[in-house]
């Protein structure tokens, strides 16, 4: 199982939000770059990045911010926030991208998403965020009546890599994997799931890990390893 460290940026530095509400935002590093290296020396294969401010407003903000992170690093990234167009998609996958995550538009243009699979093969992934079971977009301001597990499932023949799967109810408050959900999501669908949200301790990547034969493929890690509370050293040998 792949373990993601999570790098959030909004106004250029990495930060982590609580249930992903932008006023309850803790600043831990002004430099990006420094903490893809520390975490690219760390041992992690993977970086998970989400810009923030783009996911809000509909197009990238934190350009500099991540065109730092990619040149500070060799291990591959996956990007999201603020995607949805294509002009977008192949700007970043041209600056070294090697995932997009396209969450919004999964919901409200699911056509385009369709079409980027064509046109970037194994290098989509669908963000599902889900609040109470219901898909959350635009930076998790808007709730819709659409399930996590019919969004998921409306891209089984779409060509996507993974999906992401998160727990909005959960994500940076350090309370605990929501591995049932995720593990029923990975279990109805055919595409790889990646689990984020809540993520605290070696026993929630162990538990996961125990769901991989139904489909759950890694892990978001935020808060725990920026507080000190999950060793990389440990979650690594836990995955």
């Amino acid at each position: 199982m792949i373990l993601y460290p999570a790098i959030d940026l909004k106004d250029g530095a990495c930060v982590r939000l609580r249930q992903g509400d932008m006023a309850r935002v803790t600043v831990f590093n002004p430099d990006p770059a420094a903490q893809a290296r520390a975490f690219a020396e760390a041992g992690f294969s993977w970086l998970h990045v989400v810009d923030l401010d783009g996911a809000a407003r509909g197009a990238p903000v934190n350009r500099q911010g991540v065109e730092a992170i990619l040149s500070a690093v060799t291990i591959p990234v996956q990007l999201g926030g603020g995607i949805r167009d294509m002009d977008t998609m192949e700007s970043w996958l041209d600056h070294g991208v090697s995932r997009l995550i396209l969450g919004t538009v999964a919901l409200r243009d699911p056509e385009l998403v369709r079409q980027a699979c064509r046109e970037f093969p194994g290098r989509i992934a669908v963000g599902v965020d889900a609040r109470d079971g219901k898909v959350a977009v635009e930076g998790w301001a808007t709730d819709s009546d659409t399930t996590a597990l019919d969004l998921a499932k409306s891209f089984e023949d779409a060509g996507v890599a993974v999906i992401i799967h998160t727990d909005i109810g959960r994500d940076g408050l350090l309370g605990g994997a929501n591995v049932e959900a995720t593990a029923a999501l990975a279990g109805a669908v055919s595409i790889p799931v990646i689990a984020s949200g809540g993520i605290t301790s070696t026993d929630d990547i162990k538990a996961l890990k125990a769901k991989e034969s139904v489909g759950i493929a890694g892990a978001i890690i935020g808060r725990a390893l920026y507080d000190g509370g999950l060793e990389p050293a440990a979650a690594l040998a836990a995955a």
